[in-house]
């Protein structure tokens, strides 16, 4: 059974960083276009990064410079660096894989495997 789980949220003041872990299981992540989402109260799951097998990635503007995505196949680990965190950057941070996808999406509709979410606050 494929699973996902994410580590290292947390809180942390403005202009910090926070890095986040996903561990996956139940299959070879080397295999499956992975991704990072966010959900802020109120609004809708955006995805921030993406990352193929090939590594290329793809980011959305509103972390681009700030935000990084990386994969540790040997670990099946993905990996989002996050600096410069703004209060905006508050939300569920979500990591998922998909097992449909040849190439980097942020359309959230691919991805047929989610973790749990966790929680990163940012205060200024």
């Amino acid at each position: 059974q494929v699973r996902l789980v994410e580590s290292g949220g947390g809180s942390v003041q403005a202009g910090g960083s926070l890095r986040l872990s996903c561990a996956a299981s139940g299959y070879t992540g080397s295999n499956y276009v992975m991704g990072w989402f966010r959900q802020a109260p109120g609004k809708e799951r955006e995805g921030i990064l993406s990352i193929d097998t090939s590594g290329n990635i793809m980011n959305a503007l509103s972390v681009k410079g700030r935000f990084t995505i990386s994969r540790d196949n040997a670990r099946n680990t993905l990996i989002l660096q996050m600096n410069s965190l703004q209060p905006e950057d508050t939300a569920l941070y979500y990591c998922a894989a998909s097992s449909l996808l040849r190439y980097c999406s942020l359309d959230r509709s691919p991805y047929n495997y989610w973790g749990q979410g966790i929680q990163v606050t940012v205060s200024s």
